[in-house]
């Protein structure tokens, strides 16, 4: 403890640290939001929760401020869990251990968690001041963001009172989010009979690993590799050319990042052996030509291994290659009304064994669009369908229409002119934030999303700039005193 207390804002980093400490992957957030309720009873703060987790903690306005309007501060209290290779770390018990790198905050080996903890610590901050300009103040924290936005759906009407919503839940410092996208999910199961290991067979272990990965709305157009594509591409080649079997195969972790790291067991005919090296060498080479601007980590090994002690029937061995060859993966379409935004994306996430010997594929398509959103999710769908998969869809989230015309935009534009003399950029978001499901339950909130600089979100490369955490403070702080009194 006390790595970061000496940093400004102290009382932010000080609560960051202590979130740091509570074990919060998502979908078991009960330590996060036990904390966040005894923190409510120790400061004497008026707390609720509701059926599905989601936590509101309130703070009276500041005395003269009792006329303003109320401002719901809102973060989710889940993340992301990974970690790199390797690294020995349980999400469900132990601490991420936070480090300082000149003016960067990061985690040892794991995802930090600053998505969205330091919009958490801001709020606590908020809450547990005494020298602060505001009007009443909801603090909104919600649960399982990061998988399905599980608590955003389930929010009740009437859960909080407020008509301006502040979310803190946003990466790029000096912008300012007025719209995101919608999103959606679509899975595909392939079932497989399990077979004998051919006859002459030796077993070996292909796998990539060192890659970048990413946060899928807001890193999907960098172009960065997808351990998937390149594991399944070998596979693709190698069982068209030489006998080959697969006997397992699985990568990524999270719907929502660029999966870093996957492998896959098979087997090879003693007759093929020098020819499928040789192949490796080759693929190796190209595949390290074709991402050295943006993976030079890449790392990519053909070892010996065990003999497996079944494969995966041919038939549907035949089915997956080609259908996750031909799965779409990365920018579908630009927008033509914002300059440089993603209107539609997908992402080819995970391939996971499940225990009734089946491969599961989970992919995540995004945009700005409805219709667009659709047509992507079938697109997936379609490929998975030739492959003989069977195909779902979650129910998927609404994108956030921007409003131009937004009374706490510009007040926060104004804000972060006058504290750093030069205007924000005023944006959509191709990410997915909870805003769009917000409004289905409020029509009424008028939001905007804000946030210090995280790069690498949702990989164990996670980091957060300290200096543009320190102005986050000021501009949030300075927004809460500058809100209007009701009409």
């Amino acid at each position: 403890m006390e790595k970061l207390s000496h940093l400004e804002p102290q009382r932010v980093w000080e609560y960051f640290e202590q979130i740091c400490h509570v074990p919060r992957p998502s979908k078991k957030e009960d330590k996060i939001i036990q904390f966040l309720e005894d923190f409510a009873a120790n400061h004497g703060l008026e707390s609720k929760k509701d059926a599905s987790g989601n936590m509101l903690i309130k703070k009276p306005a500041a005395p003269g401020m009792e006329d303003r309007k109320t401002v719901v501060l809102q973060s989710h209290v889940d993340m992301v869990g990974e970690k790199n290779k390797g690294t020995e770390h349980d999400f469900d018990k132990d601490p991420i251990k936070p480090y300082i790198d000149g003016d960067w905050v990061k985690a040892e080996g794991t995802t930090l968690g600053a998505d969205d903890g330091i919009g958490i610590a801001a709020q606590m901050a908020v809450l547990s001041a005494e020298d602060l300009s505001h009007g009443p103040i909801e603090c909104l924290f919600t649960v399982d963001e990061e998988t399905g936005l599980t608590g955003a759906f389930a929010l009740e009407s009437g859960f909080f009172e407020g008509k301006i919503l502040l979310n803190l839940d946003s990466e790029d410092w000096g912008e300012l989010f007025i719209g995101c996208a919608g999103g959606i999910d679509t899975t595909a199961t392939f079932d497989y009979d399990r077979e004998g290991v051919p006859d002459d067979h030796q077993g070996y272990v292909i796998q990539v690993t060192g890659l970048n990965g990413g946060h899928s709305g807001d890193e999907i157009h960098k172009g960065l590799g997808n351990a998937l594509k390149i594991v399944n591409r070998f596979l693709w080649n190698a069982t068209d050319h030489y006998d080959v079997r697969i006997s397992s195969f699985e990568g990524g972790r999270a719907r929502n990042a660029i999966p870093r790291e996957a492998e896959a067991h098979i087997t090879v005919h003693e007759d093929d052996l020098e020819n499928i090296k040789k192949y490796f060498d080759q693929f190796e080479g190209d595949i390290k030509n074709e991402h050295k601007a943006t993976e030079p980590g890449l790392k990519l090994t053909l070892e010996e291994a065990d003999l497996p002690s079944f494969v995966i029937d041919e038939d549907t061995q035949h089915d997956m290659v080609n259908a996750l060859y031909g799965c779409p993966h990365g920018v579908h379409a630009w927008s033509q009304e914002i300059e440089d935004l993603v209107e539609t994306s997908t992402n080819l996430a995970a391939i996971k064994k499940q225990d009734n010997d089946s491969l599961l594929v989970t992919t995540s398509q995004r945009s700005s669009t409805d219709s667009s959103k659709d047509d992507i999710a079938s697109m997936v769908e379609s490929v998975f369908r030739l492959g003989n998969a069977k195909v779902d869809h979650s129910a998927g989230y609404p994108g956030w229409q921007p409003n131009t015309d937004s009374e706490i935009m510009k007040i926060t534009r104004d804000a972060y002119t006058r504290l750093f003399n030069n205007d924000p950029e005023v944006k959509a978001i191709h990410a997915g934030l909870e805003c769009g499901l917000f409004l289905q339950k409020y029509p009424w909130l008028d939001m905007i999303s804000f946030g210090p600089t995280i790069k690498g979100a949702h990989t164990p490369e996670e980091a957060i700039s300290i200096q543009t955490t320190r102005e986050f403070w000021q501009l949030l702080v300075e927004v809460l005193k500058k809100i209007p009194a009701e009409q």
